[in-house]
């Protein structure tokens, strides 16, 4: 069956480190972390008080002040991602048939800010001073539904929720309905704003953060001898995904191609990743075979890359796996070194920087590398960005309960 090809045309970006795409990526390839002592609460007391929170927002300098008092903090991030997508694809409504455009944004957790404020509501003020908006915030849906009401959006809306694969399975489902023809457009991706203090202590006690406090800027470490876990963070990453015919009716220029999916489940344990990294090598392959491409083909992979101890080992063996003698030669990254875990829009923001590496020909580094370990042994670009001219990438996402997910993009080429 012939599928048709789907393309990116706009991307956007709101992350610890930059308000904007631009802002992101320059930092990113500048090595600059977004880590710092957590200031949206007094973590006091915490085992772990660092976070990569997003700093210097004001949601009423992107969206009107009376909507976003009526959102949770990752449904305006959304919002903010998804107009610069928008804004770049050169979306305007007004000349589309709205039924045609999709809206899918993961979430992992939803407004779990909104939901942990209203409990102490609750309790030190009673049922009838609960707010009304408590629901609509706190579902992890309203993201993706304030998008599309925001922008104008008709056809399906919905959300995937599959922990750290959530941004991935987004895009990911995008794209298969895109070539099925369900619709012509789509935004889709991933949005998350976790850090609260029942989050910090939940994950806390499943022994997931990192507890370097004395130095955040080094906490999040992926693939160091000494990692000790990741660093929580928050944000939110859109693509614009378009079908071939569509962007030629339109006439606008297009950043990359989107050629492979894959997703598998591990089956094996609610937060550790499958030994061997036997589950994301299951989707990496799909991906590879979805795009009908060779692994000898990919030119750079922006890993999963927690900074624990398991999921670093792990996906490294997965990588070599899928790729054996070829492993050693391909440069591999964790922009999370930098930005933090942002749980269900990690993956989305990772695809949105993949594809920017092909746009620049630029491969962001993996900082704070510094203490070699023998069971994750690949090149992992360290700690300095490095100029190279890319043709294709693959983006990982491996969750808690098992979701593994692959993406891969490719310079756009010519039109068919």
């Amino acid at each position: 069956m012939s599928y048709p090809r789907i393309f990116v045309t706009g991307l956007g970006l709101i992350t610890p480190v930059g308000l904007d795409a631009k802002s992101s990526w320059n930092n990113l390839i500048g090595g600059v972390s977004g880590i710092d002592y957590i200031s949206a609460f007094d973590a006091e007391g915490f085992e772990t008080r660092i976070a990569a929170e997003v700093k210097n927002f004001s949601p009423g300098d992107f969206m009107d002040a009376k909507k976003a008092r009526r959102m949770d903090r990752f449904a305006q991030f959304a919002m903010v991602a998804s107009q610069e997508a928008a804004a770049q694809a050169q979306l305007d409504m007004a000349k589309l048939d709205p039924t045609r455009v999709i809206t899918i944004i993961g979430s992992g957790i939803g407004g779990l800010i909104t939901l942990s404020e209203q409990f102490q509501v609750l309790k030190d003020k009673g049922p009838t001073r609960v707010s009304p908006f408590l629901i609509p915030m706190m579902l992890p849906d309203m993201a993706s539904g304030n998008v599309s009401m925001g922008i104008g959006t008709k056809g399906p809306n919905f959300c995937t929720t599959s922990s750290c694969s959530s941004g991935a399975e987004a895009i990911g489902t995008a794209w298969n309905m895109l070539r099925n023809g369900d619709a012509d457009i789509a935004l889709a991706g991933g949005t998350e704003a976790p850090i609260c203090p029942i989050a910090v202590a939940g994950f806390n006690s499943c022994q997931a953060l990192s507890r370097r406090n004395d130095d955040p800027k080094s906490a999040s470490r992926p693939f160091d001898a000494q990692r000790d876990g990741f660093v929580m963070g928050e944000g939110s990453g859109v693509l614009v995904l378009e079908t071939e015919e569509s962007v030629r009716r339109r006439g606008v220029p297009v950043i990359a191609e989107l050629i492979g999916y894959g997703a598998s489940s591990d089956a094996y344990h609610v937060t550790q990743p499958a030994p061997g990294g036997e589950g994301g090598a299951r989707a990496m392959r799909l991906a590879l075979r979805a795009a009908g491409i060779q692994p000898n083909e990919i030119e750079y992979i922006n890993a999963h890359g927690t900074s624990t101890p398991l999921n670093d080992k792990f996906e490294t063996m997965g990588i070599k796996a899928v790729f054996g003698d070829l492993a050693p030669h391909i440069p591999i990254s964790s922009t999370k070194s930098m930005t933090g875990h942002l749980l269900g829009a990690a993956a989305a923001i990772e695809a949105a920087i993949s594809v920017l590496a092909l746009q620049n020909g630029v491969i962001p580094p993996t900082v704070n590398y510094r203490n070699p370990d023998s069971e994750c042994d690949l090149d992992y670009v360290p700690n300095e960005a490095r100029i190279r001219p890319l043709r294709t990438a693959m983006s990982n996402a491996l969750g808690f309960g098992g979701h593994n997910s692959s993406l891969i993009f490719r310079q756009p080429g010519e039109m068919t």
